[in-house]
């Protein structure tokens, strides 16, 4: 019995020829399947960022995992997509006036450069950047038919995809704790402890990051709302918090924030910036402070911030990050250098983990192994005489 069982398992080569072979499938898979497995990672990034929400909801209210999932996904759910839809309606006729004056200074600037600009002696011939803004408008205003199809398509894809982000999130939270399971199950039983132990150093590198990223959004909230409110522009606060929030998402988030704000001082000005009689050119005076200010923020934020952030949270060089970061962007755009940070430390872990094995170190270095530490001093004893019994006297 024992014999056959021995002669039906694969031979070593056999094995390892197949395991071969499944690699390279999984990785072809992976490349063919590229757009699914991005949107994937979305998901699971999305399920990360909420996860620390359940934790505390089930250590605070004893409730079960099913009951907490549903409460903060149905909660994340309604700030996220309901209360956008819901304001939509409302501030409709808001929207068509901005999108109208956007338009009408658009048309503006396009007849103001259609004619030679004079500075006393210099002239300035702008007339080509006028007829180009003017062909652009048109462009974006009457789509072709075709391009309109397009963009139909497009855009049912984007749904699509959306809907499948929202699915695989849930399911995500959900399933965690079966799926974290079934992957350290997947390694022989001598090593299950290893990999337990892996996970825990991998959840702490994401979850330094997260602390790292909301300290980020706070910094990044407070200098954007202190910067509007030198210039003057009305709802500072509101707009600072939003630049803030925006932070989570690299360049996209910060550049609507700065879009609102710009938007805002064309449309409003400032509370105490008059360089103008004119309210339109003083306004487009105020826009163009804003824009320049937030090309500051942006990149001292970029530059500076940043890797000094997460190099701490992280304990990496923060010039490897700020490298990182800009050929992640560069190589996968947002959600590359959304990623690469964590990515890059979990990778260390990794690595480490690899190397002490194959030099049949301890998997972890804590693991009972002292390193190059000096032995301590030994204290020297002091001899105490013990003074000498007299003896008794008869």
């Amino acid at each position: 019995m024992n014999m056959n069982r021995i002669n039906n398992q694969w031979s070593l080569p056999f094995r390892y020829t197949m395991g071969l072979i499944i690699f390279i499938g999984i990785m072809a898979f992976l490349i063919y399947a590229r757009e699914a497995v991005t949107m994937f990672v979305i998901a699971a990034f999305a399920a990360y960022l909420i996860s620390p929400a359940i934790y505390f909801l089930m250590e605070r209210t004893k409730f079960s995992r099913a009951a907490a999932v549903n409460i903060v996904y149905f909660t994340a759910l309604i700030v996220l997509v309901g209360i956008p839809a819901a304001l939509t309606p409302i501030f409709f006729d808001e929207i068509q006036l901005v999108a109208q004056d956007l338009l009408s200074l658009s048309q503006e600037l396009s007849k103001f450069l259609s004619e030679p600009i004079q500075f006393g002696d210099i002239v300035l011939h702008l007339e080509q950047v006028g007829e180009s803004l003017s062909h652009f408008q048109e462009n974006m205003l009457t789509p072709l038919p075709e391009e309109a199809l397009e963009l139909l398509e497009a855009t049912s894809i984007n749904v699509l995809w959306v809907l499948i982000i929202l699915v695989s999130v849930y399911l995500f939270m959900s399933e965690w704790p079966r799926i974290r399971a079934w992957l350290i199950g997947l390694a022989p039983e001598p090593y299950q402890a290893d990999m337990q132990e892996l996970y825990n150093r991998l959840r702490n590198v994401w979850m330094a990051y997260l602390r790292g990223q909301i300290v980020l959004m706070v910094v990044v909230g407070i200098a954007f709302t202190i910067g509007w409110v030198v210039i003057g522009i009305p709802g500072a606060l509101v707009l600072g918090m939003i630049a803030g929030l925006f932070t989570l998402v690299p360049d996209v988030g910060p550049t609507v924030a700065a879009a609102l704000a710009i938007g805002v001082a064309l449309l409003e000005g400032s509370t105490w910036i008059r360089v103008s009689s004119d309210p339109t050119l003083n306004n487009l005076i105020v826009g163009g402070i804003t824009l320049v200010l937030y090309l500051f923020l942006i990149n001292l934020k970029n530059f500076f911030v940043r890797p000094i952030i997460m190099g701490r949270s992280l304990h990496m060089n923060e010039a490897l990050i700020f490298v990182a970061i800009l050929t992640a962007t560069i190589l996968w755009g947002i959600l590359g250098a959304l990623l690469i940070v964590p990515v890059m430390a979990s990778t260390s872990v990794i690595m480490e983990y690899l190397r002490r094995r194959v030099l049949g170190l301890p998997p972890f270095a804590e693991d009972g192994e002292k390193q190059f530490q000096a032995p301590p001093e030994k204290l020297k004893k002091r001899t105490i005489k013990k003074p000498a019994k007299e003896k008794n006297k008869r």
